[in-house]
């Protein structure tokens, strides 16, 4: 049995990640302002108290961060922060805290998109925050010490989110959240590392 933290355990692939691990392992639930524990990935205070509450863990799983949607050529700098402040330095600071508070063996899993492979109009936010995030997992894969492992799960848009997305997403095949949730158990469970598990 491993102890596990899932950030953003409070929204549909969090909560679909909760349910399928915890039948098998001690999971910690974390979100911004509900679960056992909260935490804002995008402070790093907040982050290292996280990890003073929890105490050592075998898997930290992110699953939380905002891009922002929106036209380029209305875009302004500072929607364009939206996304890098929130999903993509979010949840690399919470790798970079996370792995010393890791035992050996250890694994993180961060959560990625879509719309790095695929864009679409209004996109472009999401897509350079998710292209990003897979290249630091495979960069940091090749210098994790002590056994630890990196991965990335990459779904497409969610069944349960897919009117709310929609026209943006017309076209794209939807997943189940549950579907998503087992290339977190694979990540987790599993023993490879520098890898993007696509869910699409």
């Amino acid at each position: 049995m491993k102890k596990i933290l899932v950030i953003g355990a409070s929204g549909t692939i969090g909560r679909a990640v909760v349910s399928a691990l915890s039948a098998w392992h001690e999971v910690i639930a974390v979100g911004k302002t509900r679960g056992a524990l909260q935490a804002d990935i995008t402070r790093a205070d907040s982050l290292h108290a996280l990890f003073e509450r929890a105490g050592r863990v075998d898997a930290v799983v992110a699953a939380a961060g905002r891009v922002h949607f929106g036209p380029l050529a209305e875009m302004t700098p500072e929607q364009f922060q939206i996304g890098l402040h929130d999903k993509l330095l979010g949840q690399v600071q919470l790798a970079l805290i996370g792995q010393h508070h890791l035992n050996d063996g250890g694994s993180i899993t961060l959560t990625s998109g879509i719309l790095g492979d695929e864009p679409l109009r209004s996109g472009a936010n999401a897509s350079t925050v998710n292209a990003a995030l897979e290249g630091f997992a495979r960069a940091a894969a090749i210098e994790l010490p002590r056994g630890l492992r990196i991965n990335v799960v990459n779904p497409t848009v969610l069944t349960e989110s897919i009117e709310r997305y929609d026209p943006l997403f017309r076209g794209f095949e939807p997943a189940d959240a549950a579907r998503v949730a087992q290339a977190y158990v694979r990540s987790v469970e599993g023993a490879q590392t520098g890898r993007v598990y696509r869910v699409w």
